[in-house]
């Protein structure tokens, strides 16, 4: 099974749960194991919360895009906005080295990395920050979709 879907949000705080509801509700109505659907939504909240929190140089009225992908037993997510993305030297730091015990930034990062299994920070060439992260799904019995 391949399910995609991709959304345009504003930039701005009440994004944030909405997508999240979107995606939480899309992967309840799948069938995904609440608990990891509990992990990909806290995630995914990191990430926009990052995007509306610290994409400075854009326009308050642009938009970011968040693609989800569930892919076999693979939830994939990708948060991407229009700012000047993230600095050279954060992106050859392994993200636990982000953070410093105690700094009012980077934390999001941490928790991201917590809830997935693979997490990579990139800059597009036109888009700005790129956040994707990857977690296993696991399926409850009564699952929409075929597990096997």
């Amino acid at each position: 099974m391949d399910m995609r879907w991709t959304i345009h949000l504003p930039r701005e705080r009440a994004s944030v749960p909405m997508v999240r509801r979107l995606l939480m509700g899309a992967m309840e109505t799948a069938g995904v194991d609440p608990g990891v659907a509990a992990e990909i939504g806290l995630a995914l909240s990191e990430a926009c919360a990052n995007v509306v929190e610290h994409a400075h140089g854009t326009h308050p009225d642009t938009q970011f895009e968040v693609r989800a992908r569930i892919i076999g037993s693979r939830c994939r997510i990708e948060v991407s906005d229009t700012g000047p993305g993230f600095p050279p030297e954060r992106l050859g730091t392994p993200l636990h080295h982000v953070a410093a015990p105690g700094a009012e930034s980077g934390r999001g990062l941490l928790l991201i990395e917590a809830m997935s299994d693979h997490v990579q920070l990139r800059n597009h060439p036109r888009k700005g920050a790129v956040i994707r992260f990857e977690k296993s799904l696991r399926w409850r019995k009564d699952s929409l979709l075929p597990t096997a």
